[in-house]
């Protein structure tokens, strides 16, 4: 056997290996964290449910899911182990600001310019943003509608010249097939075609 034979089963049997090994290596993180669960903190199941760890046996969970519900779930059921700060984001929808207790993004763009008049001085002026034509603007609209208008008919009338020189080809050729015999040539005909 050659090396060329066996390179397939080899990359394959490598492939196979790796994937293995990292689905057994996060296999191993994953029983690591169901195993660091306390109570009080904060997770989420495999289904999505997000609750508070009440209690933690060897096989079992205790969640805290809302007032008076307490729900006993496997530990292979729980899919993340959450930080405080990400728990109280998405439960209860607190926002916790690291820097500072002031927005970042002010709620209108006043603020954004040092020289901007304040809100309430600004002229509310209704701006039209429609092009309406004026007494300079319909000339020009008037040679546009008329060109456009110049090449719609000239497009017309080589589609009627194209179609005559389609029938009068239809017509020779059933002519042809009738008869067995070629039509006789005109002024203007070659044997080319």
């Amino acid at each position: 056997m050659s090396i060329y034979t066996l390179l397939p089963f080899l990359v394959l049997i490598a492939a196979m290996f790796l994937m293995t090994r990292s689905a057994k290596k996060k296999q191993q993180q994953a029983s690591q964290m169901r195993n660091e669960m306390q109570p009080g903190s904060g997770v989420r199941t495999i289904g999505g449910m997000y609750a508070t760890v009440k209690e933690v046996t060897e096989d079992t969970v205790l969640l805290d899911a809302g007032p008076g519900v307490e729900l006993v779930f496997a530990k292979n059921a729980i899919g993340a182990v959450l930080t405080d700060d990400e728990y109280n984001r998405i439960v209860h929808g607190v926002e916790h600001d690291l820097k500072s207790d002031t927005d970042l993004v002010p709620d209108d763009a006043s603020s954004l310019t040092a020289d901007a008049a304040p809100a309430g001085d600004a002229d509310d002026k209704v701006i039209d943003l429609g092009k309406k034509d004026t007494a300079e603007d319909a000339p020009a609209a008037e040679a546009k509608t008329a060109e456009t208008a110049e090449k719609t008919e000239a497009a017309d009338t080589a589609d009627v010249k194209d179609t005559e020189v389609v029938k009068d080809t239809e017509v020779k050729d059933a002519a042809e097939a009738t008869t067995g015999e070629a039509p006789k040539k005109t002024d203007g005909e070659s044997d080319a075609k």
